[in-house]
This record gives structure tokens, C-alpha cells and sequence, in this order.
């Protein structure tokens, strides 16, 4: 069964603050995926101050197995307002990435980034931190953006927090989610029971989080085997199957030798 991790950190960062801001080991994190049998991946940066660069980092590692690989964007709000829609064309398409990746830790998410990601069909993946009332705005706003919020709304263990969010995700068609870091079982079983195996997607947070752990806890809902291949590919297959490529050189990313040695 294909198995795609729809959330995994990578690189280098330049803040030096913690690991979110440091380093994302990628071998550590491969060999935790070999283990476990995760056929992709989805590949974005850790925090950095300029995303135009970290996403190049990205794009990098991206083109070392682009068949097993997808990169999504990080765009911060702020810092890269004006300049959202060309940083984002040259994802799209000279590193062929399928996504966007806003975190609310930066700030919070900007029409700039809605629009650009409406106008290349990407998928956004926002993490609200808790947030749930941005939701309904976001959906309602832009209907033709599909948002994926991790961690059922935020990663801190707030139960009243991922308890609210399921309303949404439940109710609003583009609103999707991922179960990593959430450690209350029956959240993850009501999530399936009202919102449905469609809005669900694998993603572990890795490497800071085992994708292993992660994927058992997807397991241990004992699901139908079609309602598993939807979580584990087929609803992140959907989200990016009309991305607007237009030009795509893997040799205008440019490999490095050592690229893999620099990750760690």
C-alpha cells in the first residue's frame, strides 16, 4: 500500500533558537521512512528568515529523488509580502513543488498567499496554532483553496482546542487535516467518525516526531483497507493533481555532492 507523509521538516535553519530553527536531520528521518515502509514524502523547511533561500535548500534535496520526493513553499506573510506570487512561480515552476507551508509562529496567513496559491492550485498547509475561528474565514474567503491544518488545529496538547476544530473540518469542503503530535485518541476516532477518512491525511512531523509512531497511531483506528489508502495517499494524490506547472528544468536546482552530509 503507498504510504505518502504529507509533513516532514528539512534543512538547515539560520535562528539557532531550538530545532524548528536549526536543523532538520533528512538521514535520520530516511531511515525511520525505510522502516516503515513510507514510499514519499513531502519536504519543507525548517523556520528561516528567508525563505527564498531555504526553499532553494529544499528544492536541492527535492531533486536528489524527485520520485519519491515533494517539496511545498514556505512563505512568511510579512517578510515576503509583495513578492509572494513570484516566489511561488519559481516553486512551482522551477522546483516543482505541489504546496505551500505557512505557519502562523512567522504570522499569519495573508490573501498575497491565498491568491497566489488559488491562481497555481496548490494545496496550503497552514498551521493555525490554535486559531480555529481563522478557519471558517479562510474557507468561506477563498472556496477554491484546499487548507490542510495540522495537528487537528494546533500542536500543544489543548483537548478544547483540536475539540472545536473538528467542527470545521467537518463542515467546510476545502478544510483538511493531519493527526501529528495529537495525543488524544477518541479526538482522532471522532474526527473519522464526523468529518470522514476524505479530510484525513497522513503526516508525522518529522523528523522531530517518528513517522513509525505517527503511522501506528493511523493503524491502531483499525479502518477499512479503502478508507486507509485514502489517509496514507489517495487524499494527498487529490490535493495536488491540478497544480499548475508550467516550466520545469531539475537541472536548474543544482545538486551538490555533499548535500546529504550538510543536512545533519
Amino acid at each position: 500500500m503507498l504510504i505518502i507523509d504529507s509533513h516532514c521538516h528539512v534543512g538547515k535553519g539560520d535562528g539557532l533558537s531550538g530545532p524548528w530553527d536549526t536543523n532538520a536531520s533528512f538521514s535520520k528521518y530516511i531511515e525511520w521512512a525505510d522502516d516503515y515502509q513510507i514510499s514519499k514524502t513531502v519536504f519543507f523547511s525548517v523556520f528561516h528568515s528567508n525563505y527564498a533561500i531555504a526553499n532553494l535548500n529544499v528544492a536541492r534535496i527535492v531533486s536528489l529523488n524527485p520520485n519519491r520526493f515533494y517539496g511545498f513553499a514556505c512563505i512568511n506573510a510579512i517578510n515576503d509580502a509583495n513578492r509572494v506570487f513570484s516566489l511561488i512561480k519559481i516553486a512551482v515552476q522551477k522546483y516543482h513543488f505541489c504546496g505551500i507551508k505557512v505557519h502562523r509562529y512567522d504570522s499569519r496567513i495573508s490573501r498575497e498567499i491565498c491568491e497566489a496559491a488559488r491562481y497555481f492550485s496548490l494545496p496550503v498547509l497552514y498551521d493555525i496554532m490554535g486559531e480555529v475561528s481563522q478557519v471558517y474565514m479562510l474557507s468561506q474567503e477563498y472556496p477554491e483553496v484546499n487548507f490542510i491544518i495540522p495537528h487537528l488545529g494546533t500542536f500543544s496538547d489543548d483537548w478544547k482546542v483540536q475539540k472545536s476544530f473538528i467542527a470545521p473540518l467537518t463542515f467546510c469542503q476545502n478544510i483538511f487535516t493531519d493527526f501529528s503530535g495529537v495525543k488524544r485518541f477518541d479526538l482522532l476516532k471522532e474526527s473519522i467518525e464526523r468529518a470522514g477518512t476524505n479530510k484525513i491525511l497522513f503526516g508525522s512531523d518529522g523528523p522531530w516526531l517518528h513517522p513509525g509512531v505517527e503511522l501506528e497511531k493511523i493503524f491502531a483506528l483499525n479502518l477499512k483497507e479503502k478508507d486507509l489508502r485514502q489517509i496514507l495517499s489517495e487524499n494527498f494524490l487529490q490535493l495536488i493533481k491540478n497544480v499548475k506547472y508550467i516550466e520545469y528544468n531539475i537541472n536548474r536546482i543544482g545538486k551538490t555532492n555533499h548535500l546529504l552530509q550538510e543536512q545533519d
